[in-house]
């Protein structure tokens, strides 16, 4: 399986065939159909985010795709549910092993695309526009640049 990984913080990445076990207790394995990139992800590539994995590592923080199998214990999702999943590492590969408590059926009527920007891109969005500008209906907003996930 394909995995676009960082062997070192600071290099850049780069695709790398990687051995896939079964998904252990509690866990899922995901085919991802798609990924979304954040600025966080370039910060965890160059060793600066927050939250720093050690290498060898796939980026790929938010992602969504349909569950391949389950592990023990995961009765809530069934191969072929159509989740999407914040696990802060693994959604540039084919496929990944992610805990089934982070994933989240998607809506019949949400893309893969979408459900991959949504929980970090539009999350972001949503939490500096209502929590912390405090934007009311009615009101103007100017922004002056959207160059984010």
């Amino acid at each position: 399986m394909r995995a676009y990984q960082i062997a070192e913080h600071g290099k850049d990445a780069a695709f790398t065939d990687i051995t896939l076990p079964s998904p252990t207790t509690g866990e899922i394995r995901l085919r991802v159909v798609s990924c979304g990139l954040n600025f966080a992800d370039l910060l965890i590539q160059n060793g600066t985010y927050q939250d720093i994995p050690s290498p060898p590592f796939t980026l790929g923080m938010e992602m969504a795709g349909i569950i391949e199998a389950v592990g023990e214990s995961v009765s809530d999702l069934k191969v072929g549910d159509r989740v999407a999943i914040y696990a802060g590492q693994g959604g540039l590969a084919e496929a990944g092993n992610f805990p089934a408590d982070r994933a989240v059926k998607l809506p019949d009527t949400m893309t893969f695309d979408q459900a991959a920007a949504f929980q970090i891109a539009y999350g972001t969005s949503h939490m500096a526009l209502d929590h912390r500008a405090h934007l009311k209906p009615g009101e103007t907003l100017l922004v002056t640049g959207a160059a984010g996930g």
